[in-house]
């Protein structure tokens, strides 16, 4: 319902099947798990692997294209659950919602190319290259520039606090396709490129991981 003064987004607060479902997953991997994780700053691979299986990463992408379908109040349940348990979606929430602006803006090729194996798994899409060094996350100010070059692009920049890119295989990233100098908007100019890390690690991308307080799995990203 939309308002002249407020707008507001009808919430399904049951998802009793779906929290019941994550539940049971959560309780298989106890505080101990997590401690361990920790101590060896590692990632929870298992966990991550467990919800995968049972299609909740998957719940926001639509049926035709491999996953549930289902509203983003759904989404909110799996993750509520997770943390309610105990366990940490930090993990993995984004293999959820990064998918969004392949949904969004991708043609329909790449649609049937990548959502299919996200939904199911067999690629991970939770990486994302925004904040850098120098502009934090003021996307305005970045300074990664990407210039094409016949039919493919150039990147040169550098990003940190690229969370969980050890541990996927597509990261969407943030460069800026015109000079600030050349574009009317601030905000113009900008452009979204969805990287293959595993044709792209070792090959002009460079990932060196950052020590934190907290196991966040996140790191330095650059060419």
């Amino acid at each position: 319902m939309t308002t002249s003064d407020e707008q507001t987004m009808p919430l399904d607060p049951q998802w009793t099947e779906i929290r019941e479902g994550v539940r049971a997953i959560c309780e298989k991997f106890p505080n101990d798990y997590w401690m361990k994780l920790d101590q060896a700053a590692e990632y929870p691979t298992e966990f991550v692997q467990a919800l995968t299986d049972g299609g909740y990463l998957g719940c926001l992408i639509p049926e035709e294209y491999g996953g549930s379908g289902l509203p983003l109040s759904a989404g909110c349940a799996v993750l509520e659950t997770i943390h309610e348990t105990g366990c940490n979606a930090a993990a993995c929430h984004a293999q959820m919602y990064t998918m969004g602006t392949v949904l969004k803006h991708g043609s329909e090729e790449q649609k049937r190319k990548y959502l299919p194996e996200i939904a199911s798994g067999k690629l991970r899409l939770q990486a994302f290259g925004v904040t850098e060094p120098t502009t934090g996350s003021d996307t305005t100010q970045l300074k990664t520039r990407a210039e094409k070059k016949g039919n493919k692009y150039i990147v040169n920049g550098q990003k940190v606090w690229t969370s969980r890119v050890l541990h996927s295989d597509l990261m969407l990233l943030l460069a800026r396709t015109t000079p600030l100098d050349q574009v009317k908007r601030r905000t113009d100019g900008l452009s979204v490129f969805l990287v293959d890390l595993r044709e792209a690690k070792g090959r002009g991308v460079e990932i060196k991981k950052i020590d934190a307080m907290i196991n966040h799995n996140t790191c330095d990203t650059g060419r």
